[in-house]
């Protein structure tokens, strides 16, 4: 019996190699990165598995995934190497802050807290947020020790915040109230 073609078994031995041919721990503050933003992509795959999404917020998740491809090849390759890749630019994040601006103006604003959830999802894209947080996270490690493209770190900043509007702009969508956060509840 043997194995799937996709296994090469250069990782049995804890690393994984690089664009551009580098092999690194898969324990690095480097494959952290790759692998949130991995993480992150999934999750945005289940939330557009969920057909009650607005078609004006799946396209542009859609669009979201494919930039998330692009940001996980920009961290898997060191800007020393020699492999040739399209950096995430910053024209990116402008649209992003648009599509952003777009959804907010039709929200009410907040002066509050409020709970992760509401619809399905609602819920999930709060927790695409959490993820997406983690993400960033592990890219400002990176960089605290090695040299990460800036648009990165700003994107996934961004990124969060509209995620979050996304979640409130479809809980307002199926019709599902926010929950203010009340404090302590005994």
């Amino acid at each position: 019996m043997g194995r799937p073609s996709l296994s090469t078994k250069t990782g049995d031995k804890g690393t994984t190699g690089l664009f551009g041919g580098k092999r690194v721990s898969k324990e690095s503050d480097r494959i952290h990165a790759v692998g949130t933003v991995d993480e992150l992509n999934a999750v945005l795959g289940v939330v557009l598995a969920n057909h009650t999404l607005p078609e004006a917020v799946a396209s542009i998740l859609s669009s979201i995934q494919n930039t998330l491809f692009c940001i996980g090849s920009d961290l898997a390759t060191p800007p020393e190497s020699a492999a040739q890749i399209d950096r995430l630019e910053p024209s990116v994040i402008q649209q992003l802050e648009k599509q952003g601006v777009a959804l907010e103006e039709q929200l009410s604003s907040l002066t509050v807290f409020i709970l992760p959830g509401g619809s399905s999802a609602g819920a999930l894209l709060h927790q695409a947020r959490t993820v997406c947080r983690r993400a960033e996270r592990c890219v400002v490690a990176l960089a605290e020790f090695e040299e990460v493209n800036e648009s990165v770190r700003v994107y996934l900043n961004r990124l969060s915040d509209y995620l979050f509007l996304a979640a409130r702009f479809v809980n307002k969508h199926v019709g599902i109230e926010e929950v203010e956060w009340r404090g302590q509840q005994v």
